[in-house]
C-alpha cells in the first residue's frame, strides 16, 4: 500500500529525552508512530518489557518458541510476512516498544544483568557502540548478510537492516513563487536569507537534530559552534520534534507553516514530490538490529534478524517503515526511485567518535540554544 505524504508526515521521528543523562546518550533513528507484528505488545516501559519476557523462550499455545523482540515504535511490516516467519521459523513473535528507539537503549542498558528481551531492531548509528561497550549485545553474523551490509556490521554484533539519510527538505513551489534561489549548501543556511526561513529541530530531544549536530561537527570541526550560531542569530527556528517542524512548521508537503526549509530526511520527497532535498546537508543513518547477551531464546533472536535481512522483508521497507533497505540489490519503488534517490556524497561522521563526545556535545549545544532563546 502506497503510504500518503499526510501518513508519512504525521509519524513522529524523535527521541523524547528529558536531560542530558543515559537517555541523551541514546537517540533515535527513524521512530514512527505505529507498531505492527504478531502476537505484537506495546509496552509504555520496563514493567511491560519484563512481562514479555516471562514469555521468551518458553512454549507458546501454538507449539514453538517465543521470541521477544524489543523494537521501537516504528516496527510495522506487513502481516503476512509476519505470519510466515513464524511458520518457516518455528517461533512466535512477541515485540514489545518501550518508545522510541532512544527509550529502547535505556531499557536494554537498564536490564543488562538480567534481560528481558531476545533481540532488539532498531538502533541508529550513534548508539551501537554504547551497547556493545555496555555488553548488551551478542556476537552474531547472518548467514544471508547482503553483500551491500557486510561493511556496516559493528564489531560482529549490530547487523545493519535499513538505511536512510538526514537531510534539509526544501519547499520548491515556495522558492519558485517568490523568486527566491533554493540554497545550495550548509553554509547558505546560516545567511539571514535562508535561516529566517529554517525549522531545525534539538539534537537534544529528535534523532534528526542529533544527525545534524553530527554533520556540522564533521564538516566544521570545532567551528560546528558557530555554524549554529549564525543559524540562531539570522532567525533560524528549532523544534522540539521531526513531526513539529514537517507536519505544523514546514510550508511544503501536507504542512501548513511559514517555513521553507525543513531538517527532515532523504525519503520525505517521496511522499511528497514537490520538495527536494539539499544534497550537500544530507547525513547517514542507518537502523540496526541484534541478539541479546543472556537471551533464553538466542535461536529465534537470530532468525528474526535473518527474517529482516530477508528480500522479501527488504522489499517491504519504503513503504512499511519509510527505510532504504540495506540491501542495494532490491529495487526501490518507482516514487522513491524517482523522487528519494539517497545523496551520493553525504556528510558522513564517524558513529563511535559521534558517541564518545556525545554527551559533551549535547552540552555545549544546549548552553548555546538557551543561550540565543535569552536574547
Amino acid at each position: 500500500m502506497t503510504r500518503t505524504a499526510t501518513e508519512h508526515a504525521r509519524r513522529p521521528r524523535t527521541a523524547a529525552l528529558a536531560a542530558l543523562s543515559v537517555a541523551a546518550l541514546a537517540l533515535t533513528g527513524c521512530s514512527l508512530s505505529g507498531q505492527g507484528g504478531s502476537g505484537s505488545s506495546s509496552a509504555a516501559g520496563s514493567a511491560d518489557a519484563a512481562a514479555a519476557a516471562t514469555t521468551s523462550g518458553s512454549d507458546s499455545a501454538g507449539g514453538g518458541k517465543t521470541v521477544t523482540i524489543m523494537t521501537h515504535d516504528s516496527f510495522a511490516l506487513p502481516e503476512e510476512l509476519i505470519a510466515r516467519f513464524e511458520q518457516e521459523s518455528g517461533h512466535q513473535l512477541s515485540t514489545t516498544a518501550p518508545g522510541d528507539a532512544g527509550s529502547v537503549v535505556n531499557q536494554l542498558l537498564l536490564a543488562k544483568d538480567h534481560p528481558t528481551v531476545d533481540g532488539v531492531y532498531g538502533i541508529e548509528d550513534h548508539s551501537t557502540h554504547r551497547l556493545i561497550d555496555e555488553g548488551v549485545v551478542a556476537e552474531y553474523t547472518p548467514a544471508n548478510l547482503p553483500e551491500s551490509a557486510k561493511d556496516r556490521v559493528v564489531e560482529g554484533r549490530m547487523i545493519p537492516v535499513d538505511q536512510g539519510q538526514v537531510c534539509l527538505n526544501v519547499d520548491t513551489p515556495w522558492f519558485e513563487a517568490e523568486g527566491v534561489e533554493v540554497p545550495d549548501s550548509l553554509e547558505d543556511v546560516t545567511d539571514p536569507q535562508y535561516a529566517t526561513l529554517t525549522v531545525l529541530t534539538s539534537p537534544v530531544t529528535s534523532s534528526p537534530g542529533l544527525a545534524l549536530l553530527a554533520a556540522t561537527k564533521e564538516e566544521f570541526g570545532d567551528d560546528w559552534r558557530g555554524w549554529w550560531e549564525k543559524a540562531l542569530d539570522g532567525g533560524a527556528k528549532v523544534d522540539a520534534s521531526w513531526s513539529d517542524a514537517y507536519y505544523t512548521d514546514f510550508s511544503g508537503g501536507e504542512g501548513k507553516g511559514e517555513y521553507p526549509i525543513v531538517l527532515s530526511y532523504s525519503s520525505s520527497p517521496a511522499f511528497a514530490p514537490a520538495t527536494d532535498v539539499l544534497e550537500a546537508s544530507c547525513t547517514p543513518q542507518t537502523e540496526y538490529a541484534g541478539v541479546v547477551e543472556g537471551a533464553k531464546n538466542p535461536e529465534g533472536a537470530q532468525a528474526f534478524i535473518d527474517f529482516l535481512l530477508s528480500e522479501d522483508v527488504q522489499k517491504a521497507l519504503p513503504e512499511s517503515m519509510y527505510m532504504y533497505p540495506i540491501d542495494e540489490s532490491v529495487e526501490l519503488p518507482a516514487e522513491w526511485a524517482e523522487n528519494a534517490p539517497l545523496a551520493e556524497d553525504p556528510i558522513s561522521p564517524d558513529p563511535k567518535a559521534v558517541d564518545a563526545e556525545r554527551e559533551e556535545l549535547l552540552k555545549e549545544w544546549t548552553a548555546l540554544h538557551e543561550e540565543h532563546a535569552g536574547k
